[in-house]
Parts: structure tokens; C-alpha cells; sequence
């Protein structure tokens, strides 16, 4: 076990290095379930007593090639690249959620919300474009008042930061969180009429912060948006 083990090792390695840092840095779904099978490969070689390091090396140059014949043909064939590789999905389009992209996803608000914080983002009103990479990430574009230069940048007077608040995720109302800015629900109801809302299933999502305009976003899927 000892020369299997070094043996699988070192295989391993180069066989990460051959096939490039994009296994690492970029994991993909098809590159996840690549490094899951790997690991099982060698893993049940190494404690199989019919296995040696014929068989390991067997296995590792076999998967080693289909990946990396895969690479081959994602660069060579770029309508492969959505199959293999995935693609890039918008889950903001100028400052709007994009709810069936998020379902398709699987991605809550939550969960984005999350992310952005990440990005150093912690309000939704500061993000123009938010994509959803393949390998999982989010890219954030910022709107431009909140691009820099900073107000610092700017020899600016510094105001005090704000956390903004969930008030209305899904068309449901945040409760808690209500309570905990001292919020009715009939204030609530008042400004969503305020922006045309007569409905709160009608809202997707609705943030406060202090001292700004209520930001109420609703539901829009590709292509259409609910009114």
C-alpha cells in the first residue's frame, strides 16, 4: 500500500498539472464530478488487493484521457462548451432579479444575497449587473454611483453605513425582521402602494435601509415581466 499510495500521488499530480490549473481554480460541475470519480478511483486501488500500480496507472491514464480529450474538444467546438462546461446565467439585469434564472439555478434570495456580501456589496440597490458564473461565483457590476471613486476619493464628508433589511423575500413579508426596525406591516403596505404594489405576492423582493426609499423589485422572468 505504501508504493500505491506514493505511486497514486504523484500520478495524481501530474495528471493535474497535464490537464491545467482550471481543474483547480475554475471547478465546474463537470470538473467536480471529474475530481470526485478520481479520488474514488484511487481510493479503491489503493485497498483492493488485486490492484497494484499497473492497474492504478490503467485507470488514471484511461480517465486521465477522456478528460483530457474533453478539454480538446471544448476549445475546438465551441457549441460544446454550454454541455460541458455550462454557461454564464444574469440573475441581476439592471438592478432587477431575474427570478426564473435564479430557480433554474437553484439559487434563493438568501443565498444571493450571501454572495454579494462576498463582493463587498450589502445592499441590492448597488448592484446594476450580478452574473452567476460556471464555476458557481458571482460577478457583481456595481451601479455607477457606487462605482469609485470613493468619497474618500473625492475629499467627501464620510456618512455613517447602513445594513439594509429583507422586508418581503418570494412574496412572503419578513416578519422578524419588521419587528426588529420597529416596522408595521401597515407601513409596509403603505409603501408598496406608494410604488404601485397593491399585492405583496406581487413583490419579489423588498429591502429597507434607513433614511432611503423602500427598494421593491417584482417578480420578471426572461422575457416578460409581471406588472
Amino acid at each position: 500500500m505504501l508504493v500505491d499510495t506514493i505511486f497514486g500521488f504523484f500520478a495524481l499530480f501530474l495528471l493535474t498539472k497535464i490537464l491545467g490549473k482550471t481543474q483547480i481554480s475554475q471547478l465546474t460541475a463537470f470538473d467536480f464530478i471529474s475530481a470526485i470519480i478520481l479520488g474514488e478511483l484511487v481510493g479503491n486501488a489503493l485497498f483492493d488487493d488485486n490492484s497494484g500500480i499497473l492497474q492504478i496507472g490503467y485507470v488514471l491514464l484511461l480517465w486521465g484521457s477522456l478528460l483530457y480529450v474533453t478539454e480538446i474538444i471544448t476549445q475546438k467546438f465551441k457549441s460544446t462548451r454550454p454541455l460541458l462546461e455550462g454557461s454564464p446565467e444574469i440573475v441581476i439585469r439592471k438592478g432587477k432579479l431575474i427570478r426564473d434564472v435564479m430557480k433554474k439555478n437553484k439559487l434563493d434570495i438568501n443565498q444571493l444575497q450571501h454572495m454579494l456580501r462576498g463582493k463587498d456589496v450589502f445592499t441590492l440597490r448597488e448592484v446594476e449587473y450580478a452574473i452567476l458564473e460556471t464555476n458557481g461565483t458571482l460577478s457583481v457590476l456595481k451601479k455607477s454611483d457606487f462605482q469609485t471613486p470613493t468619497r474618500k476619493d473625492m475629499k467627501l464628508a464620510p456618512q455613517p453605513a447602513n445594513l439594509s433589511v429583507t422586508l418581503i423575500n418570494d412574496g412572503e413579508i419578513i416578519y422578524d425582521n419588521l419587528q426588529e426596525r420597529n416596522l408595521t406591516e401597515e407601513w409596509l403596505m403603505d409603501e408598496l402602494k406608494e410604488q404601485g404594489y397593491d399585492n405583496v405576492k406581487d413583490v419579489f423582493y423588498a429591502e429597507y435601509m434607513k433614511d432611503e426609499e423602500l427598494l421593491v423589485l417584482p417578480f420578471i422572468n426572461r422575457g416578460k415581466q409581471k406588472k
